[in-house]
C-alpha cells in the first residue's frame, strides 16, 4: 500500500532513487514507462508542457485567476466554460467579466439548472437543509452536458459542493481545473482545519 503522506524523504522531488523507500511507487519502473507513454499523446503533452510553463513563469507572482488565463492562452482555448455554484453567483460574475475583459469567450452554468426537486433522487422532506420547502438538487451532469454542447475547451469549477464536483468532472469531456471548492464554515478555504488540526481544531478533526 502507497503511503506518500508519510514519506520523510521525498527522493522523487528531485530524482534520488537512492533514497526512495522500497515501497515507492517510482520505483516501479515498468508502470512509470507506461505513464511516460502516455504523456506522449499530442493533448496530454500539450496540457503537461503549458502547465510547466505556467508554473515556471508565474511562480508565487500570479494568482490561481491569472495561472488560468495563461494556461488557457497557451493551449489557444478561446471559449471557457464556468460551472458554479449558487452561493457564489456574484464570485461568478465577477470571474466572467475578467476572463471576458482578457479576450475569453465565457459559458456559465448554474449548479441549480433544471430544477430538478430532491425527491427525484429520493430524498425525503425531513432530509432536506430545509424541511417544508422546495430543494432543487445540484445538477453537475447537467453543467457539464450543457457546456459541452456551448463548445467550452477548458472547464472551470467554481464552488461546486463535494459530490457534484465529483459528478461533473465525471461527465466533463473537456479537461477541468478548479479555481475555488465549496466549504461554507472556513469561507470556501477547506485547508484551514489542516493547519489548526493539530492545535485549536484537534478534538473537532481527530476520532
Amino acid at each position: 500500500m502507497y503511503s506518500c503522506a508519510n514519506c520523510k524523504v521525498y527522493g522523487c522531488r528531485n530524482g534520488e532513487f537512492d533514497l526512495m523507500p522500497n515501497n515507492c511507487p517510482t520505483k516501479e519502473k515498468e508502470f512509470q514507462e507506461e505513464i511516460k507513454n502516455i504523456y506522449t499523446e499530442e493533448e496530454n503533452l500539450k496540457l503537461a508542457k503549458n502547465s510547466a510553463l505556467v508554473e515556471s513563469e508565474g511562480y508565487c507572482e500570479w494568482t490561481r485567476v491569472q495561472e488560468i488565463m495563461e494556461f488557457s492562452k497557451k493551449n489557444n482555448f478561446k471559449r471557457l466554460g464556468v460551472a458554479f455554484c449558487v452561493g457564489l453567483r456574484k464570485e461568478a460574475e465577477i470571474f466572467s467579466k475578467v476572463l471576458k475583459s482578457n479576450g475569453f469567450e465565457v459559458v456559465s452554468v448554474i449548479c441549480k439548472n433544471g430544477s430538478i426537486p430532491k425527491e427525484f433522487i429520493g430524498i425525503s422532506d425531513c432530509e432536506k437543509v430545509r424541511p417544508g420547502t422546495a430543494e432543487m438538487i445540484c445538477n453537475p451532469i447537467g453543467q457539464a452536458k450543457l457546456l459541452k454542447n456551448e463548445g467550452a475547451e477548458l472547464n472551470i469549477m467554481l464552488g461546486l459542493c463535494v459530490g457534484p464536483d465529483s459528478l461533473f468532472i465525471k461527465y466533463s469531456e473537456a479537461p477541468v481545473t478548479v479555481l475555488a471548492v465549496k466549504d461554507r464554515v472556513t469561507g470556501h478555504n477547506p485547508l484551514a482545519p489542516l493547519y489548526t488540526a493539530e492545535t485549536y481544531y484537534s478534538k473537532k478533526i481527530f476520532k
